[in-house]
């Protein structure tokens, strides 16, 4: 959020920013997936960004999108709007092409295919509109602004209730941004945090094989990356200053409730891998979230662990309905109207990190690669993804406890384990020095959570220190060798 000193000023400080804000699957169109439907990624089945990975696909189409969150909102009379990346598969011919209006959208801009900022295809309201790299007229974070705006100037304080879902192409790849910002942030470099260029010695298999530590040639292209998504994030920030000021000048905005978040969090060098997602880390799966509106109390700051999947009945309730039971996620509304945290005896604290590697035959410009089961491999053929990085994750916050254990779905049968309080970089992985019980008891919240279904997956987390277990904490286990936006 730092270069975005417009949106903290008018959403954050004006609301709450909310410390604890987690996606539950590290990538695009599964995290998108569950924003929309309020589920885990197995309760969908959209598990990558591919077609036949049911993005977007056609069984998609049938089965998950007459129940996503914008068909309850229009269910409540409200007027919908959309603009911007969907899913990343959506509008290609092979999923129905620009015809295909998911339903439960009056106002309809939906971008074809993947993230770009020029050069693309909308499809409007069903309508293909071609865009070509003049800036006035084609830079997409820009287009959806404009987009927003003539939607803003039809709504009046007694007119129907709407809803915006603005999804910009900023940050992510090509980072391509808008003229007037391109020489931006000269001097920054990406974080050197805890875990930058370490090599992950103790974790699987795709870390353990990174460079490390990395050639300059991957250096600089994450520092470069960085500098580029911060100076995309521009464009967003004043899109954030325009619409409050548009909600403010049609006298809307003591009315409007402004949600700020994002789908996946990144990395730029962490454990020598130079940039993606689709890590079970907290860089890759800690988000930014921040929520004004009518009854919440402006500067506050909460700790309250929310999901991706808790922002589908969130709207829903907003609408006035009650979430319906099939949703995984629970409304957050009860810690949007209290000045005091919910306990975590009524809100659950342990949540699920799915993901499920891609892989392709063929890696070009990296033949060492070929038939390995390995994809996203640049710069300097470091590889992000591979068959064998799929994984299920239980992660568990309280205020005393912040825990990671997850297993993986490979040769191995690896397991990796964190204690967040005493190592907030995940720099030592503990699994080996697990006790009997405290991997039990893991176990049991991991099948749980991987099986659940509606309301199965808000039950109150298992207390993991149950039984007054006296190794939990072992003296062994310290001493072991083991970051677009959507705007609504």
């Amino acid at each position: 959020m730092t270069p975005m000193t417009k949106a903290k000023k008018l959403i954050g400080d004006a609301g709450i920013t909310f410390a604890n804000m987690f996606v539950t699957s590290p990538l695009c169109c599964p995290s998108r997936s569950s924003i929309l439907t309020g589920k885990y990624t197995h309760n969908y089945q959209a598990v990558n960004n591919s077609a036949n990975g049911n993005c977007s696909s056609t069984v998609w189409q049938e089965t998950q999108e007459p129940f996503a969150f914008p068909t309850y909102l229009k269910a409540s009379n409200y007027r919908t709007f959309f603009a911007g990346k969907y899913l990343n598969q959506y509008g290609k011919p092979k999923v129905g092409g620009v015809e295909h209006v998911p339903p439960g959208w009056d106002w309809w801009t939906g971008l074809v295919g993947n993230s770009v900022y020029y050069n693309y295809q909308l499809s409007v309201n069903g309508t293909m509109e071609r865009h070509g790299n003049d800036y006035k007229t084609d830079y997409l974070t820009d287009v959806i602004n404009r987009r927003a705006e003539e939607f803003l100037k039809f709504q009046r304080p007694d007119s129907s209730p709407f809803f915006m879902m603005l999804s910009t192409p900023a940050c992510h790849t090509p980072d391509t941004p808008a003229p007037q910002y391109s020489s931006a942030f000269q001097e920054k470099l990406a974080p050197r945090d805890g875990s930058y260029n370490k090599h992950g010695k103790d974790k699987h298999w795709l870390i353990r094989n990174a460079k490390s530590p990395m050639a300059d040639i991957s250096v600089q292209t994450a520092d470069d990356i960085f500098r580029k998504r911060w100076r995309t994030l521009l464009s967003v920030d004043d899109m954030v200053e325009n619409i409050v000021n548009l909600l403010t000048e049609q006298k809307l905005l003591a009315n409007t409730y402004i949600v700020f978040t994002s789908d996946n969090g990144y990395h730029l060098g962490q454990f020598s891998l130079p940039i993606d997602k689709r890590q079970l880390y907290e860089f890759d799966i800690r988000v930014p979230l921040m929520v004004r509106g009518p009854g919440i109390r402006p500067g506050q700051v909460k700790k309250d662990v929310i999901l991706n999947i808790d922002l589908a009945p969130t709207f829903i309730e907003l609408s006035g309905q009650a979430p319906p039971a099939s949703m995984d996620g629970r409304s957050f509304v009860p810690i949007l109207k209290q000045s005091n945290r919910v306990t975590s005896v009524t809100w659950p604290f342990s949540f699920l990190v799915e993901h499920q590697g891609e892989y392709k035959d063929n890696i070009p410009g990296c033949p060492q690669y070929s038939n390995a089961d390995m994809a996203n491999c640049s710069p300097d053929c470091i590889c992000e993804d591979s068959k064998n990085n799929t994984y299920i994750c239980v992660r568990t916050l309280t205020q005393e406890d912040n825990y990671m254990y997850c297993e993986f779905s490979d040769s191995e049968n690896f397991v990796e384990f964190y204690n967040l309080n005493k190592d907030p970089d995940q720099l030592t992985n503990l699994a080996l020095n697990m006790s009997e019980n405290v991997l039990i008891q893991h176990k049991k919240m991991l099948m749980h959570l991987s099986t659940c279904k509606g309301l199965q997956c808000q039950m109150p987390s298992v207390d993991l220190r149950q039984n007054g277990n006296s190794d939990w904490e072992m003296d062994s286990m310290e001493n072991s060798v083991l970051e677009q936006k959507w705007y609504i």
